[in-house]
C-alpha cells in the first residue's frame, strides 16, 4: 500500500521541541512580548506588593492612633457632671440620638463649673452623666480608645490595598493604550506600503 498523500509523507511535523526551542510565533509582535512580561510585572507586585504595602500602612496608623490613645488619655480626665436643663426631643434616627445640653460640675478646686456638651436625647434635667476634661478643666472629647486604634489601621490598610490595585489598574490600563497607539502606526505604515500592490492587482 502506498503511503502517497499520507499527512507524515507530505508534510512532515517539525522535530518535537523546536518551536518551543525558537520559542517564538511568527504572528507575536515585539509589543505583544513587552506587554507580556509587563503583565507578569504588575501581577507580581499585586501578590506581593499590595499585602506588604498595606500591612505596612496599616501596622504604622495603628501604632500611631495608639501613641495618641496613650497621650489622651493622660491629658484628659473623666469626672461626673449634673444636667442642668431637659433634653428633650424624640429620637427618630441616628442623628436625633443626641443633642447639646447644658451640665455643672465640680473642678478640682470645690467651684462649681458650667458647659455645653452632648447628651443623649429624653435625658431628664438633674441626671447624672460622665463627661470628659482638659488640662485646663474645660469640656472635651472622650480620649480614642483602643479599638478605635485597630479600626484606623484596618482603614489605613483597606485603602492602601485599594490605592495599589487601583495604581496597577491605571498603569496596565497606561500600557495598553502606548502600545494600541503603536500597533495602529505600524499597521497604518504596512497598509501604505501594501495598499498599491493590492489595487493595482484589482486594476488589471
Amino acid at each position: 500500500m502506498s503511503a502517497r498523500g499520507s499527512p507524515s509523507a507530505s508534510s512532515p511535523h517539525p522535530p518535537h521541541g523546536e518551536l518551543s526551542a525558537k520559542g517564538t510565533n511568527p504572528l507575536r509582535r515585539t509589543s505583544d512580548r513587552i506587554e507580556s512580561w509587563f503583565l507578569r510585572f504588575l501581577m507580581l507586585v499585586l501578590v506581593l506588593g499590595v499585602p506588604v504595602a498595606s500591612i505596612n500602612a496599616g501596622l504604622m496608623a495603628y501604632h500611631s492612633s495608639l501613641r495618641a490613645v496613650h497621650t489622651q488619655s493622660a491629658d484628659r480626665r473623666e469626672t461626673t457632671a449634673w444636667l442642668t436643663t431637659d433634653a428633650k426631643g424624640t429620637q427618630r434616627s441616628a442623628e436625633d440620638a443626641w443633642q447639646q445640653a447644658q451640665v455643672r460640675w465640680t473642678d478640682k478646686t470645690g467651684k462649681q463649673q458650667t458647659g455645653t456638651t452632648l447628651v443623649q436625647t429624653g435625658t431628664p434635667k438633674g441626671a447624672t452623666i460622665r463627661i470628659w476634661l482638659n488640662q485646663d478643666g474645660t469640656l472635651g472629647d472622650p480620649p480614642m480608645t483602643v479599638d478605635g486604634a485597630k479600626a484606623t489601621g484596618w482603614l489605613v490598610g483597606s485603602m492602601t490595598a485599594v490605592g495599589v490595585a487601583s495604581g496597577l489598574l491605571a498603569a496596565r490600563a497606561g500600557m495598553r493604550l502606548v502600545l494600541d497607539r503603536r500597533r495602529y502606526a505600524q499597521w497604518d505604515a504596512e497598509w501604505e506600503a501594501v495598499e498599491p500592490g493590492w489595487s493595482a492587482r484589482f486594476r488589471r
